[in-house]
């Protein structure tokens, strides 16, 4: 067969958007946003999680309600807990034998106030010195011993808990020497599908903040300090920051009582001679009794107007009654 003779191939790259951060708290509504690199239309789309292998490759799951996605968008409502993982998409032309490829990984990391499991982290902390020993386990109230870790990072992608780089025994996760390329986003997971706890997890080889892995309920103490592994106390006087403005200057650790949802962002401190930590992002979220008097408060408001809507609305069906009653007695 003649060159000129073969079937033209194109091949047509998705590409994968989110309508909002990657980081997301329960309940948030959250759109994934599926397209075609070079072109609009006649495309339905198949949506998908990626799953950790034992081969180390790219292995993708259908998710089972695909076809709600199949505009170019897949709309979450409301996240949930169990909505955390590594999404991909792909595009399908009907009538057609054309495919694009798999799109662009895209994460979402869902936190939550009172999650089914918990994930400890030792050292509690978000920062780690690399070539230091990092454990995680994941604890239920039942002790079951169901769950397992996983990890995304963007050097080796979506992993599980493996004698490769770490050992497990019940739901505790060991690395036993933790390097940058350890940098990631760690979480628990069970057999069943379900996947709980998002962290992000740093590790760097100088100075790091000691911040906390979990979001801080609002109205507690949030604690920051700079430590630097080769020196004694590790504790450094340093300066301290968020989002780029110094926000406390030469100090060993840095205290903020009573937080807020202002006090969110990232944080980070830097040592004249021994150098600048990793960015920390610190969540604060709202504690559940005071969710539940915020709802009570608006009950309350919405109960107490409720009476003198009720008069109103009484009179005015009483007022057009009477205009009613008038315009046919002057038409008799």
């Amino acid at each position: 067969m003649e060159l000129s003779q073969l079937p033209l191939v194109l091949f047509y790259r998705a590409v994968l958007s989110v309508s909002s951060q990657k980081w997301l708290t329960e309940g948030d509504p959250v759109t994934l946003i599926c397209g075609v690199k070079g072109s609009s239309t006649g495309w339905t789309f198949s949506w998908f999680t990626l799953t950790a292998s034992s081969d180390y490759g790219n292995h993708y799951k259908l998710l089972s309600d695909s076809s709600r996605g199949a505009g170019g968008n897949y709309t979450v409502s409301s996240a949930a807990l169990n909505h955390t993982g590594i999404y991909v998409c792909r595009g399908e032309r009907e009538n057609t034998a054309c495919n694009t490829t798999f799109s662009n990984k895209q994460p979402l990391w869902i936190t939550g106030v009172s999650p089914p499991v918990s994930l400890i982290i030792g050292p509690n902390r978000a920062q780690h010195f690399s070539r230091a020993t990092l454990s995680l386990s994941c604890e239920d109230q039942s002790n079951s011993g169901r769950w397992r870790m996983r990890s995304y990072t963007d050097h080796w992608g979506m992993e599980n808990c493996s004698s490769r780089w770490a050992s497990q025994t019940g739901s505790t996760c060991t690395i036993s020497s933790i390097t940058t390329s350890s940098t990631g986003v760690y979480w628990c997971w069970s057999e069943s599908g379900e996947n709980y706890n998002p962290v992000n997890i740093t590790v760097h080889a100088g100075v790091i903040l000691e911040s906390p892995v979990h979001p801080v309920t609002e109205g507690d103490t949030l604690t920051l300090r700079c430590l630097y592994k080769r020196s004694t106390p590790p504790n450094l006087r340093a300066d301290f920051y968020k989002d780029g403005s110094l926000i406390q200057n030469q100090t060993t650790e840095m205290i903020i009582p009573n937080v807020s949802k202002s006090h969110e962002g990232f944080y980070y401190c830097k040592h004249p001679e021994r150098g600048q930590s990793p960015k920390s992002w610190i969540s604060v979220t709202v504690s559940h009794s005071e969710s539940q008097i915020s709802v009570l408060h608006t009950l309350s408001s919405v109960l107490a107007v409720c009476p003198y809507l009720l008069v109103t609305v009484v009179l005015i069906v009483k007022c057009c009654r009477m205009r009613v009653t008038s315009v046919e007695e002057e038409e008799t």
